[in-house]
């Protein structure tokens, strides 16, 4: 009986593949890195998304922040790491759809150096006015931008910024030619906003979330295709007459490619138990986030097509960082 298991045990560890397909996984720690800094709404989703995962697959999953050019350095540092699904990337639009097709240095493209392993939120984009603004609805703003072309003003937490892509993408989908003032981020931007020095704002809901309660802000439509959740009252931009709009920024994590299957299913089962748990639920709510999940097959169709038209749009309305 030792002989036979002396030459079992031997054999196994001639066959490093066939050791490793029969490892447990997670055998040891995991970690998401966050391409944005600590405190934002990305981080906190990501964190989120670790305390989830490690209460699911029982080993600790550590979030990791690496920040730099708009996320496209946390991103090239996931790819470094090996293809076995122990490190994860928490993507949102500006490193996975947008910087890969607007910034010439960027040596990876996501729809093959990535495999998306779950969706995990979505928030919309929201067209807001200060709160003492004469325009009461996307109608009024269409028909003021009409008969003042060029004139009219939208701000943007910088050239190439999910909402400087959302303002560029209502002016094309409207007709109009509202005239891009770019900040550096999105507090300065809304703080003009709130003082009279731009007319209105494309961004992502939780950006502006802070100022709608209060009043500051006032919401004319969403980006989504369909009504939200978490602003039930607030038409979509195609309900307003803005034909074929959608603009929503997503989360979602990433391995990198060659991970395997069984492990992006793993992981990507955990997130999805979880995004059922109502008290996670609430919690996305709170941040502005709608809970999404499903499948990697799923999210790769999702992110594909967002990749697709977010190119034809930095072309289309020849966006540069020159």
């Amino acid at each position: 009986m030792l002989r036979r298991n002396f030459f079992r045990m031997a054999a196994l560890a001639a066959l490093p593949g066939a050791a490793r397909a029969q490892e447990r996984f997670p055998a040891r720690p995991m970690r998401i890195i966050i391409p944005f800094a600590a405190g934002g709404s990305t981080d906190i989703l990501a964190r989120t998304c670790a305390q989830l995962l490690t209460d699911r697959l029982g080993q600790s999953v550590v979030p990791e922040n690496i920040t730099g050019a708009g996320g496209t350095i946390g991103a090239q540092r996931a790819l470094e790491a090996p293809a076995d699904g122990y490190t994860l990337l928490a993507g949102t639009p500006g490193p996975v759809t947008i910087n890969p097709q607007l910034l010439p240095h960027i040596a990876y493209h996501p729809l093959r150096d990535f495999e998306p392993v779950v969706f995990v939120g979505d928030s919309p984009a929201v067209v807001v006015v200060r709160r003492d603004s004469q325009i009461r609805s996307v109608r009024e703003l269409v028909e003021r931008a009409k008969a003042q072309p060029g004139r009219m003003t939208f701000a943007s937490a910088g050239i190439g910024s999910f909402a400087h892509l959302s303002g560029e993408l209502f002016n094309r989908r409207a007709g109009v030619d509202i005239s891009h003032v770019p900040y550096r981020g999105t507090a300065p931007a809304a703080t003009d906003l709130l003082a009279g020095h731009v007319d209105v704002m494309f961004e992502n809901y939780p950006s502006v979330q802070p100022y709608i309660p209060s009043g500051d802000m006032r919401v004319l439509a969403i980006g989504a295709r369909q009504r939200s959740a978490l602003l039930p009252g607030v038409p979509t931009l195609i309900e307003e007459g803005v034909p074929d709009y959608e603009s929503t920024s997503w989360f979602g994590l990433f391995a990198r490619a060659g991970t395997p299957t069984a492990r992006i299913a793993m992981v990507n089962a955990a997130v999805n138990e979880g995004l059922r748990a109502p008290a996670l639920r609430e919690r996305l709510a709170g941040m502005g986030v709608e809970p999404v999940g499903g499948s990697p097959a799923e999210f790769r169709s999702y992110i594909t097509r967002r990749f697709e038209e977010t190119g034809a749009l930095i072309r289309d309305a020849r966006i540069t960082t020159d």
